[in-house]
C-alpha cells in the first residue's frame, strides 16, 4: 500500500438548490493503492452525488478533492488525467462498433498516436471484449456494454477508477464476471465502487463506508464489518439434553432458549465463549451432540441496525 492516497476528499459537501437540500454533508474518504474501497447506501442517501463529486463531474459546494497529487478543483486537467469513471449509465455510442469507440476514448484521453493500438488492444484483452472488436455496441448484451464502460474508464491506466452501480442491471453470470473484472483492475488502480448490493461490498471491497442522509455512518474493514455480524449465539442439537438449569451453569452463558425438546440457542457474554466447555461437557455426560453453530447476523441485520442507530441518534441529538 502507498504512503499517500491515491485519492483523498476532505470536508466534502454539497447543497441542491438552497442550504437546506443537504446531498452530501461533510464527508471524507481516503483511497490507496490497490484497494477496493465500497460505498454502500440506501437509494438517495448521496452515493451517486459523493461519485460525481469525485470524478469532477459535480463541483462541492465545499470541500478539497486529492486525485494522486493534483487538486481536482484548482486543477482539473491534470487531476481528471487520473481518474477513469463509469457512471450507472455508461456514456457509449452506440452506433460505433467497440473498437472504434475505444479508439475514440483513447484519443479524447489525450494517449499519444503511437500508444494508441497498444492501449486499445490491453483494454480490450483485460475486458475480455477479443470478440466484439467489429461488433455495434447498440447490439451487444448489457454484460457486454457494462464491459466496454469499464475499458473506455482504464484505457489512460488512471490511478483511481470509480464505478458506480458497476454490476446494475446485470443477469447472475454477467454479475460474476463482472466482479471478477474488478478484482483485475484493482491489481493496478485503485477502485472505488457506489453500490446497493450488500454480497457485492464483501465479495469485492477491502474497506467499506455507509453513508446515510449524505454522511458517512461507518467506515471500517471488511473485517470489521464481519465482527459487526457475531450474534454471540450457539446453536445447539443435543439429543441427550440435560436440563436448561445445567446448561445455564455453563461459563458465560447468560441465557438458554429452548428451541425445541434437542434443539438450544446458548445466549453468552461477548469475552466469554463456553464452545470449549460445551463440548467438553457434551462428551464426559454423554448428551449426544449433533450440531453446533454459531449464529450470525445477516449483513442485511447489520447494515440496518447502523442505519437505526445513526437515526436514533440524530433523533436524540435533535431533542437535546
Amino acid at each position: 500500500m502507498s504512503l499517500s492516497p491515491l485519492l483523498s476528499a476532505t470536508a466534502l459537501s454539497h447543497h441542491y438548490g438552497t442550504q437546506t437540500q443537504i446531498a452530501v454533508n461533510n464527508i471524507n474518504i481516503e483511497i490507496y493503492k490497490g484497494e477496493v474501497v465500497g460505498l454502500l447506501g440506501p437509494n438517495g442517501a448521496g452515493k451517486s452525488t459523493s461519485m460525481k463529486m469525485l470524478s469532477g463531474n459535480l463541483a462541492p459546494t465545499q470541500g478539497q478533492i486529492m486525485i494522486n497529487g493534483y487538486d481536482l478543483l484548482s486543477q482539473p486537467k491534470q487531476a481528471k488525467a487520473h481518474i477513469g469513471y463509469l457512471p450507472e449509465q455508461p456514456p457509449l455510442y452506440k452506433e460505433l462498433t467497440v473498437k472504434e469507440f475505444l479508439y475514440f476514448c483513447a484519443k479524447i484521453n489525450l494517449i499519444p498516436s503511437k500508444n494508441i493500438n497498444f492501449a486499445v488492444n490491453t483494454v480490450l484483452e483485460r475486458c475480455g471484449l477479443g470478440d466484439m472488436t467489429k461488433r455495434l455496441i447498440g447490439n451487444l448484451s448489457k454484460g457486454y456494454q457494462q464491459r466496454v464502460g469499464i475499458a473506455q474508464a482504464i484505457i489512460h491506466t488512471p490511478a483511481v477508477v470509480i464505478l458506480d452501480e458497476p454490476t446494475s442491471g446485470l443477469d447472475p453470470i454477467q454479475i460474476r464476471e463482472i466482479r471478477h473484472l474488478i478484482r483485475d483492475i484493482a491489481t493496478e488502480h485503485s477502485v472505488i465502487l457506489s453500490t446497493h448490493i450488500l454480497p457485492e461490498v464483501q465479495m469485492l471491497c477491502d474497506r467499506v463506508q455507509i453513508i446515510n442522509d449524505g454522511k458517512f455512518i461507518f467506515s471500517d474493514t471488511i473485517a470489521g464489518l464481519n465482527k459487526q455480524r457475531q450474534a454471540f449465539n450457539l446453536l445447539c442439537t443435543l439429543l441427550a439434553p440435560p436440563s436448561v438449569t445445567s446448561l445455564q451453569k455453563i461459563s458465560g452463558v447468560t441465557a438458554v432458549e429452548t428451541l425445541s425438546p434437542s434443539q438450544f440457542c446458548l445466549h453468552y457474554q461477548p469475552d466469554l465463549n463456553p464452545t470449549a466447555e460445551l463440548l467438553n461437557l457434551a462428551v464426559t455426560q454423554n448428551w449426544q451432540l449433533t450440531e453446533l453453530m454459531p449464529e450470525q447476523h445477516s449483513l442485511e441485520d447489520v447494515f440496518m441496525n447502523i442505519i437505526q442507530q445513526e437515526q436514533e441518534s440524530a433523533t436524540v441529538e435533535q431533542i437535546i
